[in-house]
């Protein structure tokens, strides 16, 4: 049975959104992925690739921290289009409370006036070398919709994000298919950072007190599907594939990168909403993983 992961993003939409907002996992997403990237030494003058972009949150956390230049890719058109709409007005606290709530991000030498819109340029998918909108520099976006399997020339990178996209790889092709193109996409020395989720959860861990709960787990094909709810108001479904991190690790290999590290997962600092005992009980039974894989 086949799934397309694209179309369900395109229905839950504005409601991602929401459940990225209030869910724990998405905070120590942020936090884990910005700090590793201050202890590398920021993204300044990096040309950067954000894959499974969804609605720009990091993209635009990436342009701020003085990216040279940052596309945005995404397989689901509604989420490039939420993505987008950011460009036409100020975002509100949304883009600051990524920031503001981390500690030692001096190295992202993140610029004055965070809160101040962001000039997003549309690229059209599949066109190299576009101008975009005549609109360069740090705080230039380009956003495609595409399938990062099958992702257009878009030139040579020196970093790039993947935040829980190979969870929705359908096959171990497709799998292998996207770290091919990543690495292709990346010059010689360039980073991957990947935020992975943890397989082997259910039924043995309750990820419901972080924001999002793993309903079933349906043995087929290459990988498991997992059936899975944020746990919004009312809560949103949504499905992906259970790989395996060393699934991971032979298909970063197999695209030519020279190198495949974890690190832990990492939490921000704890307050009156999340205290140190929630932080405590989340790293005991994480969602996810950092990969970083060096070309």
């Amino acid at each position: 049975m086949r799934h397309d992961y694209h179309l369900q993003y395109d229905v839950i939409g504005a409601r991602f959104e929401e459940s990225k907002n209030t869910a724990a996992f998405s905070a120590a997403d942020t936090h884990t992925l910005l700090t590793v990237l201050d202890q590398l030494g920021g993204v300044k003058g990096l040309d950067v690739l954000d894959l499974a972009c969804g609605y720009g949150h990091n993209t635009r956390l990436l342009a701020r921290a003085g990216a040279r230049r940052t596309v945005g890719v995404d397989t689901s058109a509604e989420m490039i289009r939420l993505a987008r709409a950011y460009a036409e007005g100020p975002e509100g606290p949304e883009g600051l409370q990524g920031l503001q709530g981390l500690q030692g991000l001096e190295g992202l030498d993140v610029p004055a006036g965070l809160d101040g819109p962001v000039r997003e340029a549309d690229r059209a998918g599949g066109t190299a070398g576009a101008e975009a909108d005549g609109v360069r520099g740090a705080e230039a976006i380009e956003y495609v919709t595409a399938d990062v399997a099958e992702l257009p020339p878009l030139g040579a990178f020196d970093l790039a994000t993947a935040v829980y996209l190979f969870n929705d790889a359908e096959d171990r092709n497709a799998l292998h298919a996207m770290f091919r193109a990543i690495r292709t996409s990346l010059r010689p020395g360039g980073r991957l950072l990947a935020i992975v989720p943890n397989p082997g959860a259910f039924p043995h861990a309750d990820w419901s007190p972080f924001g999002v709960r793993i309903l079933e787990r349906i043995p087929e094909g290459d990988a498991p599907l997992l059936r899975l709810s944020f746990l919004t108001d009312p809560p949103v479904p949504f499905t992906c594939r259970e790989w395996p991190h060393q699934e991971f690790a032979e298909a970063a290999v197999e695209a030519g990168f020279a190198s495949v590290s974890w690190q832990p997962s990492r939490t921000p600092p704890p307050d009156r909403e999340r205290d140190e005992a929630f932080w405590t009980a989340y790293r005991a039974t994480p969602v996810s993983s950092l990969m970083i894989c060096t070309a």
